[in-house]
């Protein structure tokens, strides 16, 4: 019993948050540099790559808030416009989240074209109008 208090005894200390962009606009000043898992959608039009470095800069929103992203190196290769994001990082006081991490969200469910006409490679190109998992 002892053990078990002390090994959670900082675990308040090492939660990391996942918020949506408009849960960490509600945060306020809480979300000022915790260590945070943020998700969204990747702001059609807002990609920004620095070709010199492995600096990338995009919008991440959900509808109805968006935060300006920083993050360092390479992203996965399913990175693009549109596509569900988790970046794990931290929102600066400039208001724009620097990330280390970046996943791309994405269904592991397998759609065969249907009846109708499908583009099957255009279906794999996007994950817009998928069902959240």
């Amino acid at each position: 019993m002892g053990v078990a208090l002390v090994s959670m005894g900082g675990l308040g200390e090492n939660l990391i948050f996942y918020w949506t962009p408009t849960e960490m606009k509600a945060a306020g000043e809480k979300a000022y540099g915790a260590t945070v898992r943020l998700g969204g959608q990747v702001v059609e039009g807002s990609i920004e790559r620095d070709e010199k470095s492995t600096k990338l800069s995009f919008r991440v929103g959900d509808g109805e808030t968006q935060f300006p992203v920083d993050a360092q190196g390479m992203p996965p290769a399913m990175f693009r416009e549109k596509i569900g994001v988790v970046i794990e990082g931290t929102l600066l006081r400039s208001g724009r989240f620097a990330s280390n991490r970046l996943m791309v969200k994405h269904d592991n469910e397998y759609r065969a074209p249907g009846e109708e006409d499908v583009d099957t490679k255009a279906l794999m190109k996007t994950t817009e109008g998928l069902a959240a998992p």
